[in-house]
C-alpha cells in the first residue's frame, strides 16, 4: 500500500477512535434468509461463481521453483498446477486422457512427471503425454492430441488465477477493479508458503464470508481473543468494484500518536483485509499473509469448505520462525473455533424458517457490499437501503 494511502487510512481510524464513530453505510439492509438456504440459489452460485468464473487458487509462493506442483479439487474441475521448466505457471485438468482417472493425488510437491495410477500414462509438467506403456498393444494414438487438458492460467501480482473452463480467459487485471497498484505495492511475490489448513463447516459459504465483514462482534464473540488486541466496532472501508478493503483497528495504533507520519506502517496500527470477488479473503500482517478461499459444497446449501493458506515475509522466517506456528494456531482458534461456530449457528437459524431475513447494520458496510455484488452478478435487484 502506498505511503499516502497508509497515512490516510490510519488517520481515519484515529479519527473514529477520537470521535467514538465508525464507518457508516447510511442505513440498514435486510438480506432474505433464503440466500443461505435456497438450493436453486446455490446452484446458480455454483455455476456462475465457481464452475464458470476465474478462481484464485494460491499465490506465487505455492510454486516456488521449476518442477513445483500442487493439486486442488474445489470448484468442480480437478486441478493440477505446475511451474514448467521455463518458470511459467501452468494449469491442467488433473484427469488422465485415457480413462479419466485423477492423475496426481498428492497435495503438493516437486515432480517433473505425473503418472496415472490406473495404467501408467505419464505426463510432464507442460501437460505433454510422454509415457504410454506397451504402445504396440494399445494401438496407434496421436500423443500431441492426448496431453492433459490445459486450463487458462495467469500469474499476476503474486496471485495464481485459473479459469475452470478451457478456452475462456482470466483477465486478472480487470477482475481487480483498480486494486492492482495497491496489491502490487505489497510485493506478494516475495512471500514464502508456510502451511495450509482446511475448515469444513455446517454453514452456507456466504456465512463464512460474512464473518470477515465487520468488527462489531469483536467485544462479544472475541472478548477473550481478538478484543485483547483490536478495537471492536472501528474500521476503515473502501470498495473497488466487486472487491473491497477493510482496515481493522489494532490497539497498537495509539503508539503511532505523536510520531512522524512518514514513518507509519499501516500494519503497526491496522490489519488490512481484502475481499476479492467472489470467495477470497486476503489478510495482510507484519509477519505474513493469510489467504482464505471459501467454497460451497455442491448440492448442499448448508455446508462449505474453507481452504486456508499461510505465507510469511522472508524476514519473518529469519527473525522469528516460531511465529509461523503461532499464527496458524491463533487463526484457527479464532476463525474456526469462534467465527465459524457462530456462523454455523446462524445457518441453523436461517434453516429454521422462523424469520424471513437477517439485518445488516449501518456499521456493517462490507455485508451490504458482499451481498449486493452477489445479487448483481446473478441479475438480481440490489437489497434496498433502509434509513435508520
Amino acid at each position: 500500500m502506498e505511503k499516502a494511502e497508509q497515512i490516510r487510512v490510519l488517520r481515519q481510524l484515529l479519527g473514529h477512535l477520537d470521535a467514538g464513530t465508525n464507518v457508516d453505510a447510511g442505513g440498514i439492509r435486510r438480506n432474505p434468509s433464503d440466500a443461505y438456504t435456497s438450493p436453486e440459489r446455490a446452484r446458480k452460485e455454483w455455476d456462475g461463481f465457481f464452475r464458470e468464473h476465474p478462481q484464485i487458487v494460491g499465490l506465487s509462493a505455492d510454486l516456488p521453483e521449476s518442477g513445483a506442483f500442487f493439486t486442488r479439487d474445489d470448484f468442480g474441475v480437478p486441478l493440477l498446477a505446475t511451474r514448467d521448466p521455463d518458470g511459467r505457471f501452468r494449469a491442467f485438468a488433473n484427469v488422465c486422457r485415457h480413462r479419466g482417472v485423477v492423475v496426481e493425488s498428492e497435495a503438493r510437491g516437486q515432480k517433473r512427471r505425473f503418472s496415472c495410477p490406473f495404467h501408467g500414462w505419464t505426463y510432464d509438467n507442460t501437460g505433454a503425454l510422454v509415457g504410454l506403456p506397451m504402445p504396440e498393444h494399445f494401438g496407434k494414438i496421436d500423443r500431441d492430441c492426448h496431453g492433459l487438458v490445459e486450463l487458462p492460467a495467469e500469474e499476476h501480482l503474486g496471485f495464481l488465477w485459473v479459469h475452470p473452463q478451457p478456452g475462456q480467459s482470466v483477465e486478472a487485471e480487470q477482475r481487480l477493479s483498480g486494486l492492482a497498484p495497491e496489491l502490487e505495492s505489497w510485493g506478494f511475490g516475495r512471500l514464502v508458503h508456510t502451511g495450509e489448513d482446511t475448515y469444513a463447516a455446517a454453514m452456507n459459504w456466504k456465512l463464512a464470508i460474512d464473518t470477515f465483514g465487520e468488527t462489531y462482534h469483536f467485544k462479544a464473540l472475541h472478548r477473550n481473543s481478538l478484543a485483547q488486541s483490536f478495537h471492536g466496532n472501528v474500521q476503515a472501508y473502501d470498495t473497488y468494484g466487486r472487491n473491497h478493503r477493510m482496515a481493522l483497528c489494532l490497539k497498537s495504533i495509539d503508539e503511532l500518536r505523536g510520531t512522524p507520519e512518514d514513518t507509519w506502517d499501516i500494519r503497526q496500527g491496522a490489519f488490512p483485509v481484502y475481499y476479492l470477488f467472489p470467495n477470497v479473503q486476503l489478510n495482510v500482517g507484519l509477519g505474513g499473509v493469510i489467504l482464505v478461499r471459501v467454497y460451497p459444497v455442491p448440492g448442499d446449501p448448508g455446508r462449505s469448505v474453507s481452504r486456508i493458506s499461510f505465507y510469511a515475509w522472508p524476514d519473518t522466517l529469519s527473525r522469528d520462525p516460531d511465529m509461523i506456528a503461532q499464527v496458524q494456531s491463533t487463526f484457527g482458534a479464532v476463525i474456526r473455533d469462534e467465527d465459524y461456530v457462530a456462523a454455523a449457528a446462524s445457518q441453523i437459524g436461517a434453516s429454521s424458517g422462523v424469520q424471513d431475513a437477517v439485518v445488516f447494520g449501518r456499521n456493517e458496510p462490507a455485508l451490504h457490499h458482499y451481498h449486493n455484488t452477489y445479487r448483481e452478478a446473478l441479475g438480481m435487484e440490489p437489497l434496498p437501503l433502509l434509513e435508520s
